[in-house]
């Protein structure tokens, strides 16, 4: 995943930046436009558009049927089990386009996640440092686990040893605004994770992981070595919303009605049916 998630973060990363202190409104309207053509012409590419034109014509055929002869019950049994078949043959029309829009379409929102998902921490914000321990690396007792925090970042208390868990936290002060990057390290092993303190729209990474399932869900940093002790490194930041009149809503809502009311307006000037 390495090889996907690295040019995708640089990316996201160059095109966002001009707007990093504005509305995230500003980015998210474009953005879906752009996701509503990108996905109109791979429907369009990949899908039997003659096909799903007609059975779009014979569901509506079978809809009008039932409404003229409404009072022949045979005639609107007929109809709506016609209508019942159609909508499964459109149904199976639609796989085909899905299967090749789906995987860019969640490469695409996990990016999207650690740029509007999360608010930056604030001076004067305790918040949680959470490391968990892969099994081979858990010693008998505590581990010796240090953390080095940068000026305008400090430890408050000491780490606490969960042994069932293999997990130890920390609870960790922020001073003044600013991007930080926290060190780690045991028994010589070190790794690091960044913390963002700022009120941009800018790439947040709540946790650090390796693997291939959680790279996927998790692309905001570089995965974990494979021969890390660590198995994450997680930093407890608050969702984030984006304000519509007064009220805060998960920007992934904003994105999805915002993509497919493009997508709809612009089905018939690109000549898609969908």
């Amino acid at each position: 995943m390495s090889l996907i998630n690295t040019p995708l973060r640089v990316l996201f990363d160059a095109l966002l930046y001009p707007f990093r202190a504005m509305s995230p409104w500003v980015t998210l309207v474009p953005i879906s436009l752009a996701t509503a053509v990108v996905l109109l012409l791979i429907f369009k590419r990949t899908s039997n558009q003659d096909a799903i034109g007609d059975v779009k014509a014979g569901i509506a055929a079978g809809l009008f049927e039932i409404r003229l002869f409404n009072d022949d019950l045979r005639t609107m049994f007929r109809a709506q089990g016609q209508i019942l078949r159609r909508s499964l043959t459109y149904m199976r029309l639609s796989l085909v386009p899905m299967l090749w829009t789906l995987p860019p379409l969640i490469l695409v929102i996990a990016q999207l996640q650690f740029h509007y998902g999360y608010e930056g921490l604030r001076p004067g914000r305790v918040t949680q440092l959470q490391v968990v321990l892969e099994p081979d690396a858990v010693p008998s007792g505590k581990p010796d686990i240090t953390v080095k925090a940068p000026p305008g970042v400090s430890v408050v208390e000491p780490g606490v040893w969960v042994p069932s868990l293999r997990e130890m936290s920390w609870r960790v002060a922020v001073d003044a605004a600013g991007a930080y990057e926290l060190e780690l390290d045991i028994a010589g092993n070190t790794a690091s994770k960044l913390l963002d303190a700022t009120t941009e729209v800018v790439r947040r990474s709540p946790i650090r992981v390796r693997g291939f399932l959680d790279e996927l869900i998790y692309p905001a940093e570089p995965a974990l070595p494979p021969q890390s002790p660590f198995e994450s490194i997680e930093l407890d930041y608050e969702d984030a919303t984006v304000d519509f009149l007064g009220i805060g809503i998960h920007w992934l809502i904003v994105f999805f009605v915002l993509s497919i009311a493009f997508a709809f307006a612009l089905r018939k000037p690109f000549g898609v049916k969908i």
